[in-house]
């Protein structure tokens, strides 16, 4: 059968087919000699590629041009010499002004989350920012504070530092860490966290966070930041709840002092939250139609509520909590506590992975609207540093924002010359106008971050979408809802993760398997199960396999194959046995057919192949040919191929695989042997 004279002729015609819907199709003829995949290796010049890795890093080295990578790390220097200052600069200036009314109310109420004082929460929109400006890929992200970043910032802070009037300091707050060194030094460690992601190019590291899990987190992220706003929304005064079951003894705490509450400012927050809404479903779709600009509802909110509290002195008369000092000018830089690292490792991972994740989702939204590329480890990169910088002056870790990127765009920004001129604009901030938001009431800030996150609580509607689609997804979103919610915001992203990559393993091992038949007078074999027009081949089991072949999933592999093909060569050799001996003592001489002649394995769909998975196809090859079945396989793509081979130099055994490059050729060349034989 190696003689290519001597190979079956191929010809596919389908000449026959009466169907109306098919008359109009041309004929398909082909007529070629039957393959083995080595001999059709030789006829095209097959190029075997041998895994070398000094050939690789040679040609990783050989690559390397210093002034690229310099501008590559730098991406400014790409992109500002470009810059189309008459077509761009008005709508760069527009939204940078639009974005820094958000930063303003926004930065002041997440520092709140972050259990420091608001002024922080505007250090991070101008700090960091500035560094983002140099190192980052994204034209269009708004860094800066995120709630649930802040939010688990402020558990670490909580859970280490200690106010000046604490007595019963326990051991681990022993060093009497204040609020701000404890949040600066989290900073500090996750920009050395995303620095040696960098390095080591970590960036698909996050895909472990997929979109459901995301989904989830951040939806009970929100409730968690929901709950710890209830204080100042209610007028309440309550204990710091740390660890874990933090929500549910929170809510607890709140339930059992709700009749306390004070009455002016659950009207104030009734008010504002009534407002707000108004404005988001109502008055902003309908201005959208006539302007770009939004109303910075949120700063008027502030600048209304300040007001009152002036002029009706709140805290005086009616006893409504405030901001109190905020301090002006620029914060002097000072060290993180390096002693303090070892303690929030595992905590500032977690800031980093949530992070880097929001950031990268947000950045690849809006670069695919605008068809520009985002660079996921120069992203590291840019995080890194900017971080590294905030920390340095008070800054607790920035993430991007969905509402601030989102108007950033749509008002017309093009580059990150808008978070500059929104830079600047805070800086007058800084220096001079933040001391008249020191009267504003906590309530007001409350019910902005109340309002703001609705779209992230509403998400619980997507989990019936995830269910939909599946099951698994479903369960992934469950378990890290409801993980995060009531036990914690580290173990709910621990357990989304366990789930998602057990899902990932369970759904590996349950690789799609079915027999073939062949569709008559063609060269197409497909499901018999679902294609009810396909026939089965006489003597010949043709075994699909989708998935990969490796130590972990070769018993699942044999299992699925006996199963379907119901051959499995130990009860078949049994069998056979046990036939012969009733043979002897019968005077038919008819002989049973116990097994097929043939079982080819259609690989095309196989992934990939260890040597462990070679040797089960090996045992099972020695076990077929031992009760008299040939098993061929087909359709191995190159590296599958190539792993037969390097296996086959170390095998001893004189039983080699027969491998061809499509089913057609298994099976005409297995139809040609049993011919031969019968003759």
């Amino acid at each position: 059968m190696s003689d290519d004279s001597e190979k079956t002729p191929l010809i596919f015609c389908d000449d026959g087919m009466e169907d109306d819907h098919i008359q109009s199709r041309a004929t398909l003829r082909v007529q070629r000699p039957v393959y083995q995949t080595e001999e059709l290796n030789e006829v095209t010049t097959y190029e075997y590629r041998q895994p070398n890795i000094a050939t690789a890093l040679k040609n990783k080295c050989g690559s390397f041009k210093p002034k690229e990578c310099f501008q590559n790390a730098v991406p400014i220097l790409k992109w500002l010499p470009n810059y189309k200052f008459k077509q761009n600069i008005m709508g760069d200036i527009f939204s940078g002004i639009t974005v820094a009314t958000m930063h303003i109310p926004q930065g002041m109420a997440y520092a709140f989350l972050g259990n420091l004082p608001p002024i922080v929460g505007i250090y991070m929109a101008f700090f960091p920012v500035l560094v983002y400006f140099i190192f980052g890929t994204s034209r269009h992200v708004s860094m800066g504070t995120f709630a649930v970043v802040c939010l688990m910032t402020g558990k670490t802070v909580s859970q280490y530092s200690a106010d000046e009037d604490v007595v019963n300091a326990t051991a681990v707050i022993s060093h009497h860490y204040t609020p701000i060194q404890v949040a600066t030094t989290v900073t500090f460690t996750v920009a050395i966290i995303q620095m040696i992601m960098y390095i080591f190019r970590l960036g698909i590291i996050t895909t472990l966070l997929s979109e459901t899990l995301v989904n989830a987190f951040t939806c009970a992220s929100a409730l968690h930041v929901v709950v710890s706003q209830l204080k100042d929304l209610l007028g309440l005064t309550l204990p710091r709840r740390k660890g874990i079951f933090s929500l549910v003894n929170t809510l607890y705490d709140v339930c059992s002092v709700v009749s306390q509450g004070n009455v002016a400012a659950i009207i104030i927050s009734a008010i504002f939250v009534v407002i707000m809404v108004i404005n988001n479903e109502v008055l902003k779709p309908l201005l959208a139609k006539k302007t770009k600009i939004p109303v910075p509802i949120e700063l008027v909110a502030v600048a209304i509520g300040t007001a009152i509290s002036y002029g009706m002195n709140l805290k005086e008369n009616y006893g409504v909590n405030i901001v109190g000092y905020i301090p002006t000018g620029l914060p002097n830089p000072d060290v993180p506590i390096f002693s303090l690292i070892p303690s929030i490792i595992v905590d500032s991972f977690i800031i980093t992975m949530v992070s880097y994740t929001i950031t990268m989702s947000m950045a690849l939204i809006v670069a695919q609207k605008d068809h520009y590329e985002v660079d996921s480890n120069q992203e590291l990169l840019a995080l890194s540093f900017s971080n590294c910088f905030g920390s340095f002056f008070s800054c607790m870790p920035i993430t991007a924002s969905l509402s601030r990127t989102m108007i950033q765009q749509a008002v017309g920004g093009v580059t990150q010359i808008a978070s500059v001129v929104s830079c600047f604009i805070l800086l007058f901030v800084l220096l001079w106008i933040g001391p008249l938001f020191e009267n504003l009431p906590k309530c007001v800030l409350a019910s902005i971050i109340i309002v703001a996150l609705k779209s992230m609580i509403l998400q619980f509607l997507s989990l019936k979408k995830y269910w939909n689609l599946s099951k698994w997804d479903g369960l992934v979103w469950i378990v890290t809802f409801f993980t995060t919610t009531i036990v914690s915001i580290d173990y709910g992203l621990l357990a989304g993760i366990i789930v998602s990559l057990l899902s990932i393993f369970i759904q590996g091992q349950k690789c799609y398997t079915c027999l073939l038949g062949v569709l008559p007078s063609t060269d197409l074999y497909l499901d018999i199960e679902r294609y009810k027009g396909i026939q089965e081949l006489s003597g010949i089991k043709i075994f699909h396999y989708s998935g990969s072949l490796n130590f972990a999933s070769r018993s699942a592999f044999k299992s699925l194959l006996f199963k379907k093909t119901g051959f499995e060569p130990d009860v078949l050799y049994a069998k056979r046995n046990e036939e012969m001996e009733l043979n002897q003592y019968s005077t038919s001489s008819e002989e049973v057919d116990l097994v097929s002649e043939c079982i080819i394995l259609d690989f095309t769909a196989l992934t990939y192949v260890d040597p462990s998975g070679v040797e089960t196809l090996r045992s099972l090859l020695d076990s077929y040919l031992s009760i008299n079945v040939t098993m061929y396989i087909c359709g191995c793509s190159g590296p599958v191929f190539e792993t037969f081979k390097r296996c086959d130099r170390y095998q001893k055994n004189n039983n080699k695989f027969m491998i061809f490059p499509t089913v057609h050729d298994a099976v005409l060349y297995s139809q040609a042997v049993t011919n031969t034989k019968s003759k």
